[in-house]
C-alpha cells in the first residue's frame, strides 16, 4: 500500500460550540499502515475530533483528510473504506446479533464471510441471540467483529475494548496486530496505556482540543526520565549529591532515583565503584508521559511537538 498519501492528516483544526472551544489548532497524523494512538482524557477533544474525522461534524477551520479526501464532503464515499467501532454500542434491540453485524458491516462495503465467522468464534459471540439480551461486552464484541471483518483501509476506534474483559482484549490485541501487518492503518483512542504501548507506532496526546505531545514512543520516552532502583554493598546514602542522580530514596543498602537517558552512562559508571548487587532500570512508561501534561491543571501548554511524524 503506497504511503505518499497518510491515512489520516490534521492541522490547526478548529472547532466551538457556543462559548466552548473544543479544538483549538489541534495536530494529528497517521501513517498509512500504522496505528497511532489517540490519548487525551474526558473533554480534551478527542470524541470531537473523531465526529469531524467522521463526517458527523464540520470544523470551523484548519484542515482534515482522511485517505486523501475531505471527511465532509466526501462522507458517503470514504464510509465505504473505514470502519468505525465507538466506545458504547447501540444496537437495535429487535435483531440478533448476527444481523446487527451484517448491516454494519454493509456500511463498510460489506463482511468477508469467512473472516465473519472466524471473529465470531474468536471473540465467543453467539450471533443468534437478541440484541436486547446482550451485555455491554457482547455489544461492544458486535461492533468490532462488524469492524474487523471488512477490508477497511482505515479503522477508527474510540475505546474499543469497553466492556470486555482481560481474555478478549488480547484477542482484540491479536486482530490489529494482524491488520498492522497488513498494511492497514488505525487510530486508537484509548485511556488503557497498556493497550496502547503494545499496539501503537506513533502516539498522540492533546489537552484542552490542542496537540501537546506526538512521535513515536521510545522518542518521547527520552524526554522523560528512567527508573532505576538498587543495591549497593554499603549505604545507599552514598548516592546522595551523585551528579544525574534525582529524586533519590534510600533505604539502608538499597535506592530508587530517576536519571536522564543524557546522563545514565555516567551514573551507572559512578555505582561501579559501589559494587552493586542489582540494578533495574525501568523507562518511563506512557502513563508517566501523558500524566506529565496533566499533572498541573493550570498549566495550558503553548507549544506542540512532532518527533519523528
Amino acid at each position: 500500500m503506497s504511503t505518499t498519501v497518510a491515512a489520516i492528516e490534521v492541522s490547526s483544526l478548529r472547532k466551538r460550540f457556543a462559548r466552548t472551544l473544543a479544538l483549538d489548532g489541534l495536530n494529528l497524523s497517521v501513517d498509512q499502515g500504522q496505528v497511532t494512538g489517540f490519548l487525551g482524557p474526558n473533554g480534551s477533544g478527542k470524541s470531537t475530533t473523531i465526529r469531524i474525522l467522521l463526517g458527523l461534524l464540520r470544523a470551523d477551520g484548519g484542515n482534515a483528510r482522511l485517505l486523501g479526501g475531505d471527511p465532509w464532503h466526501d462522507a458517503v464515499a470514504l464510509h465505504r473504506r473505514i470502519a468505525y467501532v465507538p466506545g458504547d454500542v447501540s444496537l437495535w434491540p429487535n435483531l440478533t446479533g448476527g444481523q446487527a453485524i451484517d448491516i454494519i458491516a454493509r456500511l463498510h462495503g460489506g463482511a468477508d464471510k469467512v473472516k465473519r465467522e472466524e471473529l465470531l468464534e474468536r471473540f465467543q459471540l453467539d450471533p443468534t441471540k437478541k440484541a436486547r439480551s446482550y451485555s455491554k461486552g457482547n455489544r461492544q464484541k458486535v461492533a468490532l467483529v462488524s469492524a474487523l471483518a471488512t477490508n477497511a483501509e482505515l479503522l477508527i476506534l474510540d475505546e474499543p475494548t469497553s466492556g470486555l474483559d482481560p481474555l478478549m482484549e488480547e484477542v482484540f490485541t491479536e486482530c490489529i496486530q494482524e491488520i498492522k501487518a497488513q498494511g492497514r492503518s488505525v487510530l486508537l483512542s484509548s485511556h488503557i496505556f497498556t493497550e496502547v504501548e503494545k499496539l501503537c507506532d506513533t502516539i498522540t496526546i492533546i489537552r484542552d482540543g490542542r496537540t501537546v505531545e506526538a512521535g513515536r514512543l521510545n522518542e518521547l520516552r527520552h524526554l522523560q526520565r528512567s527508573v532505576v532502583a538498587v543495591s549497593l554493598d554499603r549505604d545507599a546514602s552514598v548516592l546522595v549529591g551523585t551528579p544525574g542522580v534525582n529524586d533519590l530514596v534510600v533505604d539502608g543498602k538499597h535506592a530508587t532515583f530517576t536519571v536522564s537517558e543524557a546522563e545514565l552512562g555516567a551514573v551507572l559508571a559512578a555505582l561501579s565503584a559501589y559494587s552493586p548487587h542489582s540494578l533495574v532500570s525501568k523507562p518511563p512508561s506512557l502513563e508517566a508521559i501523558f500524566l506529565r501534561h496533566y499533572s498541573d491543571p493550570l498549566q495550558r501548554p503553548v507549544s506542540t511537538r512532532t518527533a519523528g511524524i
